[in-house]
């Protein structure tokens, strides 16, 4: 598919006479990359190209958004390096490693990603099986746990907790690189003990199996989670409410990461100001149609923003006066 591009089309217009002529459609299109269909980045990211397509124009043509699936943050971050989409949600830790060229992009700055505004609070939830015998992170010494694919957020995450629980990653857990998906069945099947899940909550792939088996949330907290943010201090404390999930009745300490919605410096100023401004101008609809947008507001669009803002969207802020 051709990216941010304008598609011509000819109409044919017939009359009885049959004299005919083209107009031609303009049309922008403009991707949205997203992550594994058991997360939020993309449902979210659908319920946001939609919500584009059906107010935006650009000098009189339609705007065409879409979400794409996608292996989320450090992918998102690499694909918006080479220009490959036009924006993509990326947690603002992965957003700040890949801006600065440390952690998993070590000698790979990622110079030219922009921000375009802050979202959501991802929620850190470490999901095991009720009967797993697992209560604490420290009883996964011994036990098998999903991470994502090396070198992801998750992994990093994952090698991050170890350490500050004092485990070793290449002795004390069996690791599989599995999605959030894939994570969930292998646990439903008894494959599986642990998965590691950063997600807008309640997360869907968690509520599957929640709904037809016991699950247990982790709690995250106490001073190995401290050692950890002082690593990563995107890293806020944060708490799973009761009832989330089916069978958690109580609340769960852990912790969250804000999701960045990002893009490159080769965007069109103006293409930029205008999804900016759809987003944080039609909350409420976006509220309606997914849980997660609820907590989208234009007074944290800067929380957690680390990076430079792309000039279109720092116009939109400037006119609200989030920005002097």
């Amino acid at each position: 598919m051709k990216r941010f591009g304008l598609m011509v089309g000819a109409v044919l217009v017939s009359s009885l006479v049959a004299v005919g002529s083209s107009v031609a459609a303009e049309r922008i299109f403009f991707g949205i990359a997203t992550g594994g269909t058991g997360g939020t980045y993309y449902p979210l990211g659908g319920m946001l190209a939609q919500l584009i397509s059906n107010t935006v124009e650009i000098d009189g043509s339609k705007l065409s958004a879409t979400a794409e699936t996608a292996n989320a943050s450090v992918a998102n971050a690499t694909l918006l390096g080479r220009e490959g989409i036009e924006s993509a949600f990326v947690a603002a830790d992965i957003l700040d490693a890949a801006y600065k060229g440390i952690n998993q992009f070590d000698g790979k700055a990622v110079t030219n990603i922009r921000a375009l505004g802050a979202l959501y609070p991802e929620t850190v939830q470490l999901v095991v099986r009720g009967n797993s015998g697992i209560n604490t992170f420290a009883d996964i010494k011994g036990k098998s746990v999903s991470s994502g694919s090396p070198g992801s957020g998750q992994w990093q995450l994952l090698g991050d907790l170890l350490v500050a629980h004092g485990l070793d990653r290449s002795k004390d857990v069996s690791e599989d690189y599995s999605s959030f998906a894939q994570s969930v069945e292998k646990i439903k099947d008894g494959n599986l003990d642990a998965s590691l899940i950063t997600a807008g909550t309640p997360t869907a792939s968690i509520m599957e199996l929640a709904n037809n088996h016991e699950v247990r949330i982790v709690p995250l907290a106490g001073e190995p989670i401290a050692k950890l943010r002082e690593v990563q201090p995107y890293y806020a404390q944060a708490v799973l409410p009761a009832n989330t999930y089916v069978g958690q009745t109580e609340d769960v300490p852990t912790i969250a990461v804000r999701a960045i919605w990002a893009t490159h410096d080769k965007l069109d100023d103006k293409v930029a100001y205008e999804i900016v401004k759809a987003l944080y101008e039609n909350l409420e609809t976006l509220e309606k149609v997914h849980v997660k947008g609820k907590e989208i507001t234009l007074a944290t669009a800067l929380e957690s923003v680390s990076i430079p803002l792309h000039p279109g969207a720092e116009r939109y802020y400037k006119e609200k006066g989030l920005i002097k």
